[in-house]
């Protein structure tokens, strides 16, 4: 039987091991995830939060789960040289309607959600993997309640 390990408090949050797969439950308003945290689900439960990626070294990936509507959540890449690529799908309750958003791989280099236009809401869900040293593929869903507009951002 494997070893399951627990460790919380401090300004890491809490991370569960050995449960299928590590869950990262931040403690504070920002959080910068470590490469050995690959493969985790990090959940976002705070709704002023700021998650900054790690360097990205292909293969690596993190998947997020909305627990706590946002007000202003933001996954973040590393550095000004990283980007995000791919599509998520932004669906509104104002309408009951849908758009894809996507992410260029050479500008934008954050998620960030507010609860209303930009996604945000309890349930939300994405996944960024790395490709290379420098672009996170990104893949998922958002759910807004006003005007959905795109989620991505250049800082």
């Amino acid at each position: 039987m494997a070893k399951q390990e627990l460790s919380f408090g401090g300004t890491e949050g809490c991370v569960i091991s050995g449960l299928g797969r590590p869950v990262i439950l931040p403690a504070a308003a920002t959080r910068t995830l470590k490469a050995s945290e690959s493969g985790a689900l990090v959940m976002l439960d705070t709704a002023t939060q700021t998650i900054t990626l790690p360097v990205p070294v292909a293969g690596m990936y993190f998947e997020f789960y909305c627990s706590t509507t946002s007000t202003a959540q933001k996954v973040i890449t590393d550095s000004s040289a990283t980007f995000l690529l791919g599509t998520i799908f932004a669906y509104t309750i104002a309408t009951a309607s849908g758009a894809g958003f996507a992410a260029n791989g050479t500008t934008h280099r954050a998620i960030a959600t507010n609860g209303s236009t930009t996604g945000g809401i309890v349930g939300d869900c994405y996944r960024v993997t790395a490709i290379n040293g420098t672009q996170w593929v990104i893949s998922g869903t958002t759910t807004g309640s006003g005007t959905i507009v795109t989620p991505f951002a250049t800082s």
